[in-house]
Order: structure tokens, then sequence, then C-alpha cells
């Protein structure tokens, strides 16, 4: 207290004023505590955070104010529509308050306080007064959070309980879009529990954590002009206890500007706020969003392996919707939809438990395992979600599930195969969204300008050509989307449709009613496309289909599964094509594949070795070598392996091309059907350049290493 006194005496001088009152904020409360001397006696104030008193509205609205005089209740009005003057202090004494400087004690965004000073000497506070007050309170507002224990950012506290390390917060931080993004990787990625990111929250915030508790908690109902979607957009819900008292839960309690707005629209007088994670807000609010706690994947295991040692007999009885099990192959889809995952591999063992591994850029990965006693169980719950056949275990199945993860709806194909050792099931997770734009292809300039002239000629036939998961469907929607502009009609035919684009009429073929992609194709000719798309030459009949198409004036787009462009000529002479029709009606193939990237975060800089300049130079070929732009060795990146990229240098994938142009020298060998090698080399002469060409003249520049192109195929 005689620190006060002192801090007093020199604010008062400071600002010329008679009285003055600092206001606390109560640890893990929502009102205020005022400290003041008068006479020996001191007193011991509360003010709870709401618009009934001048330093109440001014810790809720975090705004400062000044207020000329505090009996004129129109004054008072005009700031806000309940805002009242206590003046029992000044009915129980001498003293009348004539004027109020009020601002908010502040740190790190967060509202520690109230600073209050009464009766300028002189006149009426000025913005020199409010500026200067400002300055005391920054400093006020640095001693409070330390006597309060917060924190200077909402996750520090993480670190201080060893759950994250400085440097991967602050990459974390740097890297996420928003506060909720951010929650969520914690979750996802650093496997941090709820209750302690609440712990964090409620620490750095001041107000206490509410987690989701249904039987605890209940939202509020009331008459307000709260509508479901505003709360779920700004992340509030308003719930009660068992004793009705009202709560406002927040993903951001410091949001002065929304909490106000939440005040005006409920029309409450007395309320708390507390802090929440974004999904349990959600589910508040009757939105499933898939999130769960990072470490329910360990309690659900954990909670199966007790069930199956309690009773190892009747394992194979349990149930496919025994709670356990729903959540388990619920955590395993959205795990894997967190990771990125193309594929989720459930692998049986002939003695021991199950394995459940993921395919992420294009590498398999080991994440958990499920006891085997419970693998039937899983393989149930999955066939039942896709709407297989149960009892039947002898052949194979294939059908699809869909699940919400974060409001979208993202789908599964799902295939089960007998081995000896019970069931397998592998899920391809399908791309959903938008088309990727052309220019984020990462195609070599001379390839893409060589790519633009094919795909601008008003017919003929351009096929994308690789192995399944070669990113083949995301490139021909890219060139679609290229090409969708209001004067072209674009028709698609595909098994399943992934990406979906406005402008575009897709149509799923289905093979078992007898929609196939040759009867779609010819449905397609009689509704006036410019450019039809074809998910995939599957047989002879498309193919004779595409081809008379591309040859009555269309554009005509599509897949099929070979090694290399030339190689693809002679599977689709084999087939049976005419090669002078086929030949007329090629535009152009383009072969790709998906490689791995250098994790951008750890990638260095180095000069080539011997080796590694003597394999770029024979793979490249030494006259094609000035095209690379090289003098002498060259500087290659490789990935050092850090935190971001799971120690193994690489993040993502980017594709290779291999673009095979239709040329009259071409043309000819083609009607004379030569070999792939023959056309292979005229290719070469017009501008082609190999896989492997095109992934080395990545290596050049940046975008992955040598390793790469050896698995490509390089020697």
């Amino acid at each position: 207290m005689d620190a006060y006194s002192e801090l007093e005496s020199m604010i008062l001088e400071l600002l010329k004023a008679e009285r003055m009152s600092i206001f606390q904020r109560r640890l893990q409360h929502q009102d205020l505590v005022a400290r003041f001397k008068t006479g020996k006696e001191t007193k011991e104030i509360k003010v709870p955070i709401s618009p009934l008193s001048i330093a109440g509205y001014v810790a809720l609205s975090q705004l400062p104010l000044i207020i000329n005089d505090p009996y004129d209740s129109f004054e008072l009005t005009n700031i806000h529509p309940r805002l009242r003057f206590a003046d029992k202090f000044d009915k129980n004494s001498t003293f009348k308050t004539q004027n109020i400087l009020c601002v908010p004690i502040l740190n790190a965004g967060v509202m520690m306080g109230v600073l209050q000073i009464i009766n300028k000497q002189s006149g009426s506070f000025d913005d020199t007064d409010l500026k200067t007050a400002e300055q005391l309170a920054d400093k006020i507002g640095a001693k409070f959070r330390f006597e309060l224990g917060g924190t200077s950012a909402p996750f520090d506290y993480l670190v201080h309980l060893d759950k994250i390390s400085e440097r991967n917060l602050k990459e974390l931080t740097e890297s996420s879009n928003d506060h909720r993004q951010l929650v969520q990787r914690l979750q996802s990625e650093q496997r941090i529990s709820d209750e302690h990111i609440g712990t964090a929250l409620s620490v750095h915030f001041q107000v206490p954590f509410i987690g989701y508790l249904p039987d605890k908690y209940h939202l509020y109902q009331s008459d307000s002009k709260l509508n479901s979607s505003y709360l779920k957009r700004n992340c509030v819900a308003v719930v009660a206890d068992a004793n009705e008292n009202i709560i406002v839960l927040m993903a951001e309690p410091n949001n002065a500007a929304l909490l106000m707005e939440i005040e005006r629209a409920l029309g409450i007088d007395s309320y708390e706020i507390a802090v929440g994670i974004p999904n349990q807000i959600l589910q508040y609010l009757g939105e499933g969003t898939g999130g769960g706690a990072p470490g329910e994947m360990n309690e659900i295991l954990d909670e199966i392996g007790t069930s199956a040692e309690e009773s190892d007999e009747s394992v194979d009885e349990l149930s496919d919707d025994a709670p356990a099990v729903v959540r388990l192959v619920s955590r395993i889809l959205h795990d894997a939809k967190r990771l990125n995952a193309s594929d989720i591999h459930i692998d049986p063992e002939k003695s021991g438990p199950t394995r459940v591994r993921m395919r992420v850029d294009g590498v398999c990965r080991d994440i958990n395992q499920v006891p085997a006693s419970h693998h039937n169980a899983v393989i149930a719950r999955i066939k039942i979600m896709s709407n297989l056949n149960i009892a039947e275990k002898r052949v194979p199945q294939d059908g699809k599930l869909a699940f919400r993860m974060g409001g979208q709806l993202v789908e599964v194909r799902v295939a089960t195969i007998p081995t000896v050792a019970g069931e397998g099931v592998v899920m391809r997770i399908l791309a959903s969204g938008g088309a990727m734009p052309i220019d984020k292809m990462n195609v070599a300039p001379s390839n893409r300008r060589r790519l633009e002239e094919m795909i601008k000629k008003p017919h003929g036939i351009l096929l994308v050509v690789g192995p399944t998961g070669s990113g083949k469907t995301t490139t021909l929607h890219a060139i679609l989307g290229y090409l969708n502009t209001p004067e072209k009609k674009i028709w698609t035919a595909e098994d399943p449709v992934e990406i979906t684009q406005a402008g575009l009429q897709q149509v799923q073929v289905s093979p078992k009613i007898g929609f196939t992609f040759a009867n779609a194709l010819r449905a397609f000719l009689r509704a006036d496309p410019d450019i039809i798309l074809i998910g995939e030459m599957r047989d002879k009949e498309t193919a004779h289909a595409g081809i008379e198409a591309s040859l009555t004036g269309h554009l005509v787009l599509s897949t099929l599964h070979t090694n290399s462009a030339p190689e693809t000529i002679t599977r689709l002479l084999d087939l049976g094509l005419d090669p002078v029709n086929f030949s007329d009606a090629c535009v152009g193939i383009l072969a790709q594949r998906l490689i791995r990237t250098l994790c951008p975060d750890c990638k260095e800089e180095y000069t080539a070795t011997d080796d590694e300049y003597n394999f770029i130079k024979r793979q490249y070929g030494e006259e094609y070598l000035d095209e690379l732009g090289i003098q002498g060795k060259p500087t290659l990146c490789r990935g050092k392996g850090c935190e971001t990229c799971g120690d193994t240098g690489y993040k993502g994938r980017t594709g290779v091309h291999e673009l095979l142009g239709m040329t009259p020298e071409l043309r000819s060998l083609v009607y004379k059907e030569s070999s792939v090698s023959e056309m292979k080399d005229q290719a070469m002469k017009d501008g082609m350049r190999t896989l492997v060409q095109d992934a080395i003249y990545k290596v050049i520049k940046g975008d992955t290493d040598i390793a790469q192109v050896q698995i490509l195929g390089g020697d």
C-alpha cells in the first residue's frame, strides 16, 4: 500500500487531478477489484466487467473514455444505453465527481485492469491527458501480468510445460492462418491434449477454461438475435450451468468488439467469460467437426486393449458398433485427412496386432496398431460404412464411404481383400475441392509453352499418361481450369468425380448399370460440347469413340496407364486403332510422375560432387546440357531433416513431365507403326524431354535431389 501511495501522488501530480483508482482484474473472474485509501482505512470494492459502471464498461470494451459530466445521463447513454455512474460513493462523502478519465490496462492484448483518474483540477481532461494515462497503463499492465502469472502469447505456457519447443511453436504460429488452425495443428501435429491447450489459453487470457462437458453445461436458451451461423463463424457459444449461470464461451476472449456485440444482443447484466477450444465450442453449437482430442487415438486403443484383456474368449463377438471401434475408425479417417494421406492400409498379421499404415507423399508410414482381437470388428465397421456385405469374407469387395471433417465432405474409395491372415482393407482418400491452377503445376517453361499451344487447338485428343496415383486427374482439371471460359461448353465423364469446377457439366459413370465411358462419350456428342474429358481409355471401344469425337471437331482429354509418352502410341495401336486416324487426331501426350520435394525449412545448398555432375551429364545428355544453364559443377540442394518433415528431408510432392507433340515427322513414323525407340528419338528432336531429364531440371532448380531421380529410373 505504501507503493500505491507513492504511485498515486505521482500520477495525480502528472495529470493535475484530485483522485484516482487502479482496478485490477480478479484472477479467473469477470470482475475488477479497486483498492483506494480513505484516511487510515483501506476499502476494497468489486466492480463487474459490464456496462453498468464506467470502469466496468472500459474493461469490457477495452476502449478509453473521457466523461465530462458523469451525472449527465444523456452523455452516458450516448456511449452505451445501459451505462451508469455509481454515485453512491459521492453520496456517502462530501466529495463530488465532476469529470473522469478512464483507460484500460492491457498487456499482450489481454485486459488486466482499469486506471481511473477523477476531477481535473482546472478544466476537463484532454487528448494529452489521455495519451499520458495510456502510457502509465502500459507500465502498470506489465506489472499486473507478472502478478497474475500471465503469458505474452496464447500458447507460451505449453513451452513452460515442455509440451513443445519454443522454435516449433514459433514456426507453427508463423505458418498458421489463424487461431483456429493453430489450435488444430497443436492437436494433430504436436499431439498436445485439449487439457494442456486449455490451460495455456486460460493462463494467457486470464479467464477459466471450459472443455466440452455436455453433462455440466448446456446451450443457454434466450430470445437474443444471436443466430447459429454467427456464433459458429465467430467461434462463440453462450452456455449455462445447472444453476442457469450464464457463461460466454469464446475461442479468443480478448476480442472486445465481438464481446460487446454479444453483450448487446444478449441484453443481460450478469455473466461470466470463459475460453474454449474451437472444435469443442462448435460441439456445443451442435456441429461435429471431426477434430477430436489429439490423445484420443491412444485413449481408444487403451480402451480396446483393456476390453481385450478382460475377455479373450468373447472378443470375436465384439460388436462392430461398439463405441470404441466406431471412434477408432473415425479417428483413423480423420488422422489420414489431416496428414494429407492418399491411402490408408489396414493390414492383418498372422501373429501379432493389425498394422494401420498411411501413404503420405507417396511413402507408406506406420501410424499405429490395433489389437488382433479387434481386427474383425474394425473391418466390419468399415464395411457397414461402405455398404458392403459383412458376412462375405472370401472374395474382394469394392465400395465407397464418406465422412465430414471441418464441415467438408470427404469421400473414400474402399477395397477389401481376403488374405491368409484375415481381411485386409485399403482406403483411397479422394481429392476434394477445386482444381489446381495450371501455374502451380511446376511445369518447365518449354513444356508449358508447348502444352498451351496444344490445348488451344479447337479439336484433337490430348492424353495424360502415367501409373495410378501420378496426378493425372489433377493435371487434367488444371488444364480444364485454364480452358474453362463462358464461351466453352465442357462435359466430363469420370469415375469417380473427385475435383469439381463451376462451369463444367460433370458426370459420374457407373459400369455396373452399363453406363460406361464409351456410352457417356456418345451421349456427350449429342449435347453440343466444345471440350470433352473422358476419365480413362480403359478399352478399345472407349479409345475408338474418343478418336471419333476428336475427328468430328471436339477437343478430347483423357488418361491412360502407360509408362512413357512414346509407349502410349504403340499401346493404342495394339488396341486396334487405325494409325492414320490416331496420328491425325492426337495433338499431344503428356506422361507424368510425382516425386518428393525437399523440405523448405531444412534444405541447404551445396556444390555437386564429381559423381553427381557425371550423373547429370549422362542422364540429361551432353548435347542438351546447355539448356540447364550450368557452368561447371552446379549448386544443388539437399534436405538435412528437421521436425517439420519428420527428419526425412522431404515435404510434399511435385510433378515431372514428358510432353510429346505430334509433328509431321512423327506422324509418318506412326503411319509406319515404327518402334518405340524410333518414335522417342524423333520426339526428342521435336522438343520432348524425358521424365528423367525433367526431374534433373527440377534438381538444378532446387526442388528435389538426385536420389529422387534415381528412384524415377535414372541409373
